[in-house]
Parts: C-alpha cells; structure tokens; sequence
C-alpha cells in the first residue's frame, strides 16, 4: 500500500492498468509497474477511508464491474464532499458499448441522472453527485468530434433520433459529490 499521506491532495486513478498517473493514487486488479493498490473493484469495501479523496477518476472501469452503480457508491464513500469523480464511458448505441465481451453494462447520456439530489428516481442510491458536466465524443475519429459540439446542445435529440445513425463511442462525466 501507498503512503497515502505523502501525497498533497489525495486523488485516486481506478482500473489505471498501464496508464499511471503522477500524483495519483493508481489502483488496478493486477500487479503492473507504477500500480500502487492492487485491488479487485468488484470486492467491497475498497481498501480505503471514508472521506479520503478528493478526485477520482474511472475512465473505461465501470462497463466491467459485477455492480458498477455500487462502485458509484463506494466512489462517494471514499471521497470527501465536494470532490470531483471523473468518468468515461462507452456511449450505447457504439459497437464500442457491446463490442467487448467483459462489458457488462450500457451507458447513455442520462444514466447518471440517477445519482442527482432530487432526480424522482434518485431513492435507490444513497450516493449523491451534482453533474457538472456531460460530453458524448468521438473519440476514434476528429471530423466527427467537430459535430460533438451541436450533439451536446441538443443530447436529447440526438440519443432520441440520430445516436443509432451515427453512434458516438464514448461519454464523458464529471461528477461533483454531494453529502
């Protein structure tokens, strides 16, 4: 385990694989170079405190887990109030959502509406996020990210009329944890 305390403010980088980030705590389920906690995300609690970080990032993690909506729990657990929890996932209807066999959940640009203080269906999570911010990109091809730009104006016309036509493959979510 990382001495935790050596690091000015606490951020956590889960499912890093090979993508170690400075001035992170980097956790993965395998013991790779850079890795400092090797833990299972689907084993609860993760090894960590209540309140201790105050960003995390999951980029392309929770498409894999068993429960990801109880590592959204455990991501609220462990952050202090007010931290910002970054996330990227494959956008349905990509082939990128379903094309990989360990996925195991789907994502569109509504799911994390679930998690907002006041959302009329926000009663089965005790985890509360404000969204900051929701971006549906391109990523795999740069023309297309030129029309990401009215995609996000208008995200509801788009996942309702065009996102089969012309699928975006990724989400991006910044979260704000409320407590």
């Amino acid at each position: 385990m990382i001495a935790m305390n050596k690091v000015k403010h606490k951020r956590l980088h889960i499912g890093c694989g090979k993508d170690i980030k400075q001035g992170y705590v980097n956790l993965d389920s395998v013991k790779l170079e850079g890795v400092d906690v090797v833990h299972n995300l689907n084993k609860y609690p993760w090894p960590f405190k209540d309140n201790e970080f105050e960003e995390v990032i999951a980029f392309m993690v929770l498409e894999h887990l068993n429960d990801w909506t109880r590592a959204m729990e455990e991501m609220w657990r462990i952050s202090k109030n007010g931290a910002i929890i970054k996330i990227k996932v494959p956008f349905f209807p990509s082939m990128y959502s379903v094309i990989d066999p360990t996925h195991k959940a789907f994502f569109t640009y509504y799911t994390f509406d679930y998690f907002e203080p006041g959302h009329s269906l926000s009663y089965y999570f005790k985890a509360r996020f404000k969204i900051v911010k929701r971006y549906i990109r391109f990523s795999w091809n740069r023309i297309l990210n030129v029309i990401s730009l009215p995609i996000n104006l208008f995200p509801k016309v788009y996942c309702r009329y065009f996102s089969f036509i012309l699928p975006s493959n990724e989400l991006y979510v910044v979260l704000r944890v409320v407590k």
